[in-house]
């Protein structure tokens, strides 16, 4: 009934405790053990597995702890908090959220002494966006343009979450706000706040935020003003991740790629 779940469920000693959750690169399934709830989560992309090497390098600081891991598998603390980051932006507290996500950013960027697992440089996930600049033109051929200069001139090499949005830094209630599901990359840490400015628009889009006039130069002066990131050049990575994750939308004929393209203007018009 369990299918893939069973051989770690009997070696961890878990019990189900949900139903199991289903995304496009694993599976995931609410476990206790000893009372406490944790999540089973097996790893069927490198992505992921590469995440969970990340995870567990982290070490609980400004991530979820992982408490078991297999290659394919790994069994992680489960968040219980009933805040979001996502209602909470919709609310209207975007400045409180874009302040949680600079300081998740912070902390996952910060140097440990351990050695660091082999991550998929950053230049390498661009892959996608060169041919469709190439195919599309238009506000594309700049997103290319500016990722092309930031990646052949990195600045403050960090390991990167490489998805960090509003939808995976979740409330671990007493543990505060920790993040999940990286995809284990290394490069300029300004990418990893790119993508706070698409978001939480893409998870729904008929709630928008990020697209709503005046937020967008709201959340460029919160970052800024967070993280210590050079304007222009932060600019220039919200440029180039639109560009980037609008050319995955555009391979499915996504109407997501609509949101990418908006923000990615935004970005152009203010760099001029």
């Amino acid at each position: 009934m369990r299918g893939g779940f069973a051989p770690y469920l009997a070696e961890w000693q878990l019990t189900p405790d949900g139903e199991p959750i289903r995304t496009l690169n694993a599976e995931l399934l609410p476990v206790q053990r000893d009372g406490r709830p944790f999540m089973l989560k097996l790893l069927h992309a490198p992505e992921e597995r590469r995440g969970a090497l990340l995870l567990d390098w982290w070490a609980g600081e400004g991530a979820a702890c992982v408490i078991e891991h297999r290659e394919e598998a790994l069994l992680m603390e489960r968040a219980t908090g009933s805040a979001s980051l996502s209602d909470m932006a919709r609310e209207g507290r975007d400045d409180e959220a874009t302040h949680i996500l600079c300081a998740t950013a912070a902390r996952l960027h910060a140097p440990r002494s351990r050695p660091l697992p082999v991550m998929k440089p950053l230049a390498e996930q661009f892959r996608e966006l060169w041919p469709m600049a190439v195919e599309r033109g238009g506000i594309l051929a700049r997103s290319a343009e500016a990722a092309a200069a930031l990646l052949a001139d990195p600045q403050q090499v960090v390991p990167l979450h490489g998805d960090l949005h509003h939808d995976n830094v979740l409330d671990f209630g007493p543990r505060g706000w920790l993040a999940i599901d990286p995809q284990g990359l290394i490069g300029e840490r300004g990418f990893d706040y790119a993508n706070i400015f698409t978001n939480p628009d893409l998870s729904d889009p008929s709630r928008p935020v990020a697209t709503v006039p005046g937020v967008f130069e709201r959340r460029l002066d919160v970052v800024v003003s967070a993280s210590g990131l050079d304007r222009t050049r932060l600019l220039h990575w919200i440029l180039a991740w639109c560009g980037l994750s609008a050319s995955w939308f555009l391979e499915d004929e996504d109407p997501l790629t609509e949101i990418d393209l908006a923000i990615a203007e935004k970005a152009a018009a203010l760099i001029g």
